[in-house]
């Protein structure tokens, strides 16, 4: 069986992630399987327009946190492959995404929601942006990414979940539809684009990737410095107690007056 499973109409590639028994985590070989698939639409001239969906109840549950308990280490950079060159998780794509979500985005699901330039959810779908409970600083960046008012930015970025209506009131997704609907619609949308003239579609495109609110350097240093500012094996102990199903027993600092010594912006 394969992890991830591509389906090709016409300029259109459907990606869809097919590990349904772990609601598509982002195992290895979710992350390699990715991987291939997007480089493929990336080099294939042919096609323009890109779909990514999940097979199941999930649309991705973000890290595969069974695999890194058992490997014994977690990848540094949320919801990133370091390791693989996937063109879609590293921003060097110059086509169109659709995002179909299809149920739980999780975590790193979330953020692959995140990567997509368009978004159609079922309304059952759960999002939440879980690196709160699994790293030492929360999702700090990704309402801002949104454009969502900072009071519901702080909520998410605290590991809070939410419904796709809420999220498509806030903006953040396109269209909310019944589950038989999913796909018909993403490919409605996939076949808008594909109407317009190509100089207008690209053009455009190109546009609006480079208007996409971005996080000012100096925040981005003061992330980097807080991500260390804990007790690292924390973020062990989260997976641990995932995986074992019981509650986490966190210590929170190497010393208690750690928890006053704050990294400063600079």
């Amino acid at each position: 069986m394969s992890f991830v499973e591509i389906d090709i109409q016409d300029q259109i590639m459907i990606v869809k992630l097919n590990r349904p028994e772990r609601l598509n985590a982002l195992g290895k070989g979710i992350r390699e399987g990715m991987a291939d698939a997007f480089n493929q639409f990336k080099n294939d001239k042919n096609l323009e327009v890109g779909i990514l969906t999940g097979e199941g109840r999930g649309f991705c549950a973000g890290e595969d946190m069974k695999e890194s308990v058992e490997a014994g280490s977690i990848v540094d950079t949320p919801g990133k492959s370091p390791d693989l060159n996937d063109p879609f998780l590293n921003g060097t794509l110059d086509k169109p995404v659709i995002g179909a979500i299809n149920g739980y985005a999780m975590g790193g699901g979330f953020m692959l929601v995140e990567r997509t330039d368009l978004r159609v959810a079922v309304k059952e779908a759960i999002f939440e942006m879980s690196e709160a409970k699994r790293w030492l600083l929360g999702g700090y960046n990704h309402g801002h990414y949104a454009n969502i008012p900072h009071p519901v930015s702080t909520e998410m970025a605290l590991g809070f979940r939410f419904s796709a209506e809420r999220l498509y009131q806030l903006g953040f997704i396109n269209r909310l539809v019944e589950k038989e609907e999913l796909i018909p619609t993403a490919l409605n949308m996939a076949e808008h684009i594909l109407s317009l003239p190509p100089a207008a579609r690209v053009n455009t495109f190109y546009m609006m990737k480079h208007i996409a609110p971005k996080v000012d350097k100096n925040f981005e240093e003061l992330a980097e410095a807080l991500h260390g500012h804990g007790y690292k094996d924390d973020r062990m102990e989260s997976r641990r107690a995932f995986a074992e199903k019981r509650k986490p027993k966190f210590r929170g600092w190497n010393e208690p007056e750690d928890r006053y010594k704050m990294p400063k912006l600079k």
